[in-house]
């Protein structure tokens, strides 16, 4: 009995880590949509505006150049393209915008708004150390 419970935990063990490439993958593809809402914002006005009046920032402002590379850097990770340049320049930019923007209101993310900074930076840090995964263009050109 106890061999066979042991048989079953290692069967179901072995198929979760076999989908380590996806999940990877996944995990790419759902950030980059986020990341990308937060550039339509700024652009765009889009699903929503830009507090406090709901509009667009410059866009050739710091925020503009911010909102332009959270939109098209993040579609080039939706798609998974030239991911390890484009993720790190992003982790560069969630960097700079953390320590420019949150860490002089408060030094603990929490409290300064600055959580979903941190957590790109190290995401799109991740991701330029660790590549796409299977499902992008980087995979498919790796490929040919």
């Amino acid at each position: 009995m106890a061999d066979e419970q042991h048989s079953i935990t290692s069967s179901l063990a072995s198929r979760w880590t076999s989908l380590h490439p996806y999940l990877h993958s996944a995990l790419r593809i759902v950030s980059a949509i986020m990341f990308m809402l937060a550039g339509t914002v700024k652009l765009f006005a889009f699903p929503a505006g830009v507090p406090p009046n709901g509009g667009t920032v410059e866009l050739l402002s710091q925020i503009g150049l911010g909102g332009i590379l959270e939109t098209f850097g993040g579609a080039l990770l939706l798609l998974g393209l030239y991911t390890r340049p484009v993720a790190f320049i992003l982790a560069g930019e969630m960097a700079v915008a953390y320590f420019q923007f949150h860490f002089p209101g408060n030094v603990w993310p929490v409290l300064n708004g600055g959580v979903s900074a941190v957590l790109y930076c190290f995401i799109w840090l991740y991701f330029s150390a660790a590549g796409a995964g299977p499902w992008s263009i980087d995979a498919k050109r790796m490929s040919q």
